[in-house]
């Protein structure tokens, strides 16, 4: 890549960091990606139905899908330099991703072949993925690669799955000095039980990623009249094998309770030593670097695609993932930088 091609791709990036993009106001973003790409001479570039941010390159028959997703986690921290760091909402998660798809296609001499599909998805940071579901309708690529950072000589070949179950009761209260528990003392007692009945499951399994893992989203309590009301979200990360109803069905709620359950995914896991992932360790390699496999505990827009397009499949994305949603989220240029060429020539190998 020369200096002027650097320089553009590096400008793309803290254009786009620069454009706030929670989830659900994704649209400024989304627009300026769009017009990037038709000024870079993309075949095509429009907004779709759902609102994400579409790139067409090539026109052969084999597809390949570049699944990133522009929406970002809420805040927006200063966007600044530090020398070669750009800090900003998004740079590594996962506009860094996005961009470097979006760049990479652009410089690519592709084969005849191959079609190359980028997709900013809307909604990525929401429990509906609202962006990474309507695509899945619209196109049946043969591979598939999601923009997530791992590092710019890592690979993600797996993604552990996700519950959200919001449990709620509503009853009479009592005086605090009587015996019946308060609507807070009933949360924590259910909360204390699914925790218990998580370390029971995990109490033999070394992995991280195939352990059952809860965390406590949120909790309140209040008064209504003569009721007490007490809400609460759990989340669950799901190993492989856990199906998101089936664990529903293993926390019961009592006491007159009631839970609901959504967000539900199923873990992803991929194969290894396909094409795809083949392909890749030569195109790391190429770029001076040593291919490495990554097994996240997150989810991502890859376990809503992966068992409907069916193809190989993989996450790829320069950034140190441990940044995502921080108050101090940065990315390195020069991995930026790194990504797009092993990117280019995985493209053009394919």
């Amino acid at each position: 890549m020369t200096p002027v091609q650097n320089c553009r791709a590096e400008q793309l990036l803290h254009e786009l960091v620069a454009i706030p993009s929670p989830s659900r106001q994704e649209a400024p973003a989304a627009a300026h990606l769009v017009a990037w790409m038709r000024a870079q001479g993309y075949d095509d570039a429009f907004i779709d139905e759902a609102g994400n941010a579409i790139g067409i390159r090539g026109r052969g028959s084999r597809q390949i899908a570049l699944l990133g997703h522009i929406d970002t986690f809420a805040g927006f921290p200063p966007v600044h330099h530090v020398e070669r760091r750009l800090y900003g909402r998004g740079a590594v998660d996962a506009k860094g991703p996005l961009c470097a798809f979006a760049t990479a296609a652009q410089r690519a001499k592709l084969p005849a072949d191959l079609q190359v599909i980028v997709i900013g998805a809307v909604e990525e940071e929401a429990a509906t993925s609202r962006g990474a579901r309507f695509a899945a309708t619209q196109y049946q690529p043969d591979y598939c690669v999601i923009g997530e950072p791992s590092a710019w000589d890592r690979i993600t070949m797996g993604y552990k799955g996700r519950l959200l179950l919001d449990w709620r009761w509503r009853g009479g209260l009592a005086h605090s000095a009587g015996k019946d528990p308060s609507p807070a003392e009933r949360a924590f007692a259910y909360w204390q039980h699914v925790k218990d009945s998580c370390a029971d499951f995990n109490a033999d399994i070394d992995s991280i990623f195939a352990r059952l893992d809860p965390s406590l989203r949120d909790i309140n309590t209040w008064q209504e009249g003569v009721d007490g009301i007490a809400e609460m979200t759990i989340g669950f990360r799901l190993p492989p094998g856990i199906d998101p109803q089936e664990l529903v069905e293993r926390f019961p709620p009592a006491d007159g309770a009631e839970i609901s359950a959504r967000g539900g995914e199923l873990a992803c896991v991929s194969e290894r030593n396909s094409p795809l992932s083949r392909q890749f360790r030569r195109a790391i390699r190429a770029c001076g670097g040593v291919p490495r496999f990554v097994y996240k505990t997150g989810t991502s827009d890859m376990n809503v695609v992966a068992p409907l397009w069916n193809c190989p499949i993989l996450a790829y994305g320069p950034g140190d993932s441990t940044l995502d949603h921080t108050p101090h989220e940065y990315i390195d240029l020069d991995e930026y930088l790194c990504a797009i060429a092993v990117l280019t020539t995985l493209l053009q190998a394919l």
